[in-house]
């Protein structure tokens, strides 16, 4: 079964990302690599923004082990766009997030897709419980289900 593009109101929580000229490709609209920087950037501004994430000092970091993206019409720059974000499962030590690509003033991702964290300790890598902060964050920003 086809993927269906989600539309603004499953997430939970936005953040505008300006497109760069690098980020377009020879065919004219942003490289699929570059949708993958735009949900690491999206993930990582929420979990700053919301004191859930100490990226230079904290005990524990978070590790991507699994990303996913489906693509539905193209985006192109100059555009700045919506990244959306919610949480799909939060685990112990993990947390799967939801993401949207939305084009200006569109109320259907144009791309959209999944990155999974393992929250590990900074120093042995090995997998760690979600500190408070961290869970309170995800736990507010998760979105209407989609069918």
């Amino acid at each position: 079964m086809r993927e269906t593009p989600h539309t603004r109101h499953a997430y939970g929580w936005f953040t505008p990302m300006p497109t760069r000229w690098a980020d377009n490709d020879v065919y004219g609209h942003v490289n699929n690599t570059a949708y993958y920087g735009f949900f690491d950037s999206a993930v990582n501004r929420f979990l700053i923004e919301e004191n859930a994430l100490d990226i230079e000092n904290g005990d524990q970091i978070g590790l991507v082990v699994q990303t996913s993206c489906h693509y539905f019409s193209p985006l192109a720059f100059p555009d700045v766009l919506d990244i959306g974000m919610r949480t799909e499962r939060v685990g112990n030590s993990s947390v799967v997030y939801g993401l949207g690509v939305f084009g200006p003033e569109q109320d259907s991702a144009s791309a959209q897709g999944q990155f999974v964290h393992v929250y590990v300790d900074r120093k042995s890598r090995k997998p760690k419980p979600l500190n408070k902060n961290l869970r309170r964050a995800v736990m507010s920003i998760r979105g209407e289900e989609q069918s």
